[in-house]
């Protein structure tokens, strides 16, 4: 199940990564390579930091093309998007658990200690939206608005409990994915974000 949410997940990121370049007015080039690292950049920052070589995605060139397609593909229906918002935003919540799930169970088969397996499916999740709104200059979306960065820790922690209770791999992971995603619908239905702290010297006194 997670390889075909994984492959719907890569397709919507790296159109929502070709979206992002757009309203930058990168060329061709600029698209598919912001496209590429939105969809593959959380995997590929989570095998470098677990020393788990080769790079996920150099083993399937697969991924390289539908990535890049995908963000190419979006120049030529990029004025229906607006549209589409709600689709992608579901695919993109899919995109998130997803990931998370399958940044946790790269570094259990690594043998890491439960903190770094947390980490590992966060950094899964959440890196390549970073990695694309730093690369258009933008502060990074997952850090400033609903429950995001978040999601991913949280279904990491509950993926996690569910197996040290010895519930099965499937079972475990539809449940976790299920849970994942609905608190994520639920916080874009809601509005639910974290507390922000705002600082701003002259008011303390600075």
């Amino acid at each position: 199940m997670l390889t075909y949410i994984y492959v719907i997940a890569i397709t919507a990121e790296a159109m929502s990564g070709a979206l992002a370049a757009g309203r930058r007015n990168m060329d061709l080039f600029g698209v598919a390579l912001i496209a590429f690292i939105t969809a593959l950049g959380g995997g590929t920052v989570r095998d470098m930091l677990l020393g788990n070589y080769p790079v996920t995605w150099t083993q399937h060139p697969p991924y390289i093309y539908l990535t890049i397609g995908s963000g190419l593909a979006t120049m030529l229906v990029a004025r229906f998007m607006h549209k589409l918002n709600q689709i992608f935003l579901i695919l993109d919540s899919m995109g998130l658990v997803a990931f998370t799930i399958i940044g946790c169970n790269v570094a259990i088969k690594l043998g890491y200690e439960t903190p770094v397996i947390i980490m590992a499916g966060i950094t899964t999740g959440i890196f390549g939206g970073i990695l694309r709104d730093i690369m258009c200059n933008r502060t990074p979306q997952v850090l400033r608005h609903e429950l995001y960065a978040s999601v991913s820790m949280v279904v990491a922690v509950v993926y996690l409990l569910l197996m040290s209770q010895g519930v099965s791999d499937d079972i475990n992971t539809l449940a976790s994915f299920s849970f994942g995603l609905a608190l994520r619908l639920a916080a874009i239905r809601w509005q639910l974000s974290l507390p922000v702290f705002s600082y701003s010297p002259g008011r303390w006194g600075d």
